[in-house]
């Protein structure tokens, strides 16, 4: 499940920077937490605005959060915070042209952002009964991403929205 809506909107860069939700998170919440199933347990990315869901969801259920570092969104490194206007076009193009391993931004790659999710959803595959995660639209596609280039990171999720893996 991707957190609902941040104070900062799609125009900024903001990866792995804690950042809350917007005023209308009480609102948000309410509707997301009707698509949620039944489930065994929540995990939940650090960040306050995949937490702050997760913990809302876990109270009207009465279910513990477990917080899970591997589900952090993408280190976007010095492009942290930044309007996406503002970055420099030669480092979106030198990401671009190396879409799984370059870091012009000094982060993480997206291949680590790949191995470090995709490995945390295999691990709660394993345990018995369902798992609610409640992370990123980063985390989401690269969950779901079955190739290396961008198109194949492209899995599209709203605010709130949840979607089953495997499909």
């Amino acid at each position: 499940m991707r957190h609902t809506r941040p104070v900062l909107d799609k125009s900024y860069c903001y990866g792995s920077l804690d950042i809350e939700l917007a005023e209308s998170f009480e609102t948000d919440a309410k509707r997301a937490t009707t698509s949620v199933p039944d489930v065994t347990r929540i995990v939940t990315s650090p960040l306050m605005r995949a937490r702050q869901l997760a913990e809302y969801i876990a109270t009207a259920r009465r279910l513990n959060v477990t917080i899970d570092t591997r589900l952090v969104e993408m280190d976007f490194g010095s492009w942290e915070g930044r309007p996406w206007s503002d970055i420099p076009r030669n480092e979106l193009d030198a990401w671009a042209a190396d879409f799984l391993d370059a870091r012009p931004h000094g982060g993480e790659t997206v291949r680590v952002l790949r191995e470090r999710c995709q490995a945390a959803v295999r691990d709660y595959a394993k345990q018995p009964g369902d798992t609610l995660a409640v992370c990123h639209a980063g985390v989401v596609r690269a969950i779901f991403s079955k190739g290396d280039t961008s198109q194949d990171f492209s899995k599209s999720i709203d605010y709130g929205q949840i979607i089953r893996w495997p499909e």
